[in-house]
């Protein structure tokens, strides 16, 4: 009889352990995975020229294009809708929030070093660029882990 009752505690221990290897790979992955969109969305943001200061020889991002093609390529990469919603059906439950959206442009003197005390971020660009964090937060699976939130940080420069 102890032996059966051993077995199945040690059945439930087991499945608890599997379950939290599951969270644990499953949120590593959703974290590469809003690290890559983030990477890619201000990348092309910072891509956007100013197409009349570029004419005069001055390179600089056209502020309102570069938002709006960091939130596309954001909501197109973590399908999200324009409120940055999870789509229905997708691995995200909850709002991806845009903490920071900073534009550093051709007023500035280069380098230029941004810094970020309160998240820990520094960063020297060279060249005119944007900076962005996002809030992502993990949906659990099981229960077993606790919640998890991050905080994700990105830079990209203007590429001429």
């Amino acid at each position: 009889m102890y032996k059966l009752l051993l077995l199945v505690l040690m059945s439930v221990v087991f499945l608890s352990l599997y379950g939290l290897q599951t969270d644990e790979e499953l949120a590593m992955h959703t974290l590469f995975h809003g690290k890559h969109a983030l990477n890619n969305s201000v990348h092309a943001a910072a891509q956007q020229s100013d197409q009349v200061k570029l004419a005069s020889g001055i390179h600089s991002i056209d502020e309102t294009k570069a938002r709006t093609v960091a939130m596309q390529y954001l909501q197109a990469n973590l399908r999200l809708n324009i409120a940055n919603d999870p789509l229905p059906n997708t691995f995200l439950r909850s709002r991806v929030v845009v903490e920071l959206f900073k534009i550093i442009n051709d007023n500035e003197v280069f380098p230029y070093t941004y810094v970020n005390a309160g998240n820990g971020y520094s960063v020297t660009l060279d060249r005119p660029g944007v900076i962005m964090f996002i809030r992502l937060e993990f949906p659990r699976t099981y229960t077993v882990l606790q919640p998890i939130t991050w905080t994700i940080k990105s830079s990209a420069e203007m590429v001429f």
